[in-house]
């Protein structure tokens, strides 16, 4: 081979090399996706990053399972009915504690009418019936008192016998005993309630509502209700299937359907290349080259976990990501919730400072 073989050969190698060294930086991009799907005119914007995104509502898809185990008993929604908060999705089958419920009330209101009794002490006719005694009490000792006092003057006299002046004295005696008793059975059916007995009546009452209270917690629970107001996306759950909150799961997926907008996903090298006001264009498939406009709504504070992937192999899904809110100029299309699209962050749209 001759010397000029040899030295074309050489710079022909040269040439190649240094080819494939541009080509590899030309087709690098910051997040490992391509940074547009087709090319944009300095005109009418420049790209300065590209970043994966889907579609979503107004509001996040929330997904929404039981707060109670059991047997799904009825489902009463469909997929893409709107509802409003606190609608009734669905309901675990709860009679078990529907029955408790019922005995608990009845407990409850038998302590309360126990307090009531308390407080109000005896009945009328209670004491009606202590005072008449009382009266037939006093009227025997005054009796027997009058009856002492002739026997005791007979007995000084030595008219009677000792044995009959002694039986008159144990006469008083019972008669005064008697009026006492009754005098203070009267006192005692006047007289309030204890301290202490009004505390555990208290205390009894409190603690039949608070049993009330619980299963009827319990039984709210049963009843799964949506928590915003929006569209029912998916349906999970099927009458008769068990639910567990030990291994919960979603039965229900609902989001404000109303308009779209774009959640973006900036990778944290590239966290300071978006502002608020940011002006972007939007491509995906679905739609056949036409670009949706939009702007940056909202910047997450924190930095989170990456969830939309590109399918490309290199593609780096250890590192963090920071979430952009894109608010979508032209909102009447019908994307679908969930579609994975691409939004190009635009240089010559930035806010003004």
């Amino acid at each position: 081979m001759t010397p000029h073989t040899r030295r074309g050969i050489g710079g022909l190698t040269i040439v190649v090399a240094t080819a494939s060294v541009l080509f590899l930086r030309s087709s690098r991009n910051s997040d490992s996706i391509q940074t547009a799907q087709e090319p944009f005119s300095s005109a009418t914007a420049s790209v300065v990053l590209a970043c994966p995104g889907r579609v979503e509502g107004l509001s996040e898809t929330t997904q929404v399972g039981a707060a109670a185990d059991g047997i799904l008993k009825a489902v009463y929604v469909k997929e893409g009915q709107v509802v409003k908060k606190g609608t009734l999705l669905g309901e675990i089958a709860c009679d078990d504690l529907k029955a408790s419920s019922q005995t608990a009330i009845a407990e409850a209101d038998g302590a309360r009418q126990a307090r009531a009794r308390l407080l109000r002490g005896s009945r009328d006719e209670e004491r009606r019936i202590a005072n008449e005694k009382t009266a037939a009490a006093r009227a025997a000792f005054e009796h027997a008192q009058s009856r002492l006092d002739m026997l005791r003057a007979l007995y000084e006299r030595e008219d009677i016998s000792r044995a009959a002046y002694e039986q008159g004295v144990r006469d008083f005696g019972v008669a005064e005993a008697d009026l006492q008793a009754a005098i203070r059975t009267e006192e005692l059916l006047a007289a309030p309630p204890l301290q202490e007995e009004k505390a555990r009546a208290d205390a009894d009452v409190l603690a039949a509502d608070g049993r009330v209270r619980t299963l009827q917690e319990r039984i709210r629970k049963c009843s799964i209700l949506a928590p915003i107001e929006g569209t029912v996306l998916r349906v999970y759950a099927k009458p008769g299937e068990s639910f567990s909150t030990i291994t919960p799961r979603p039965l229900f997926n609902l989001a404000d359907a109303s308009g779209r907008r774009i959640k973006a996903e900036v990778d944290e090298r590239d966290v300071y290349k978006v502002a608020i006001g940011q002006g972007v264009l939007v491509q995906a498939d679905a739609l056949n080259g036409k670009n949706l406009n939009g702007s940056v709504a909202r910047i997450s504070a924190v930095m989170g976990r990456k969830t939309v992937y590109t399918g490309d192999p290199s593609d780096k899904s250890d590192r963090d990501i920071m979430e952009a809110l894109i608010d979508l100029e032209d909102n009447a299309r019908p994307l679908p919730i969930g579609l994975r699209v691409t939004v190009h962050f635009l240089s010559n749209r930035l806010p003004q400072k």
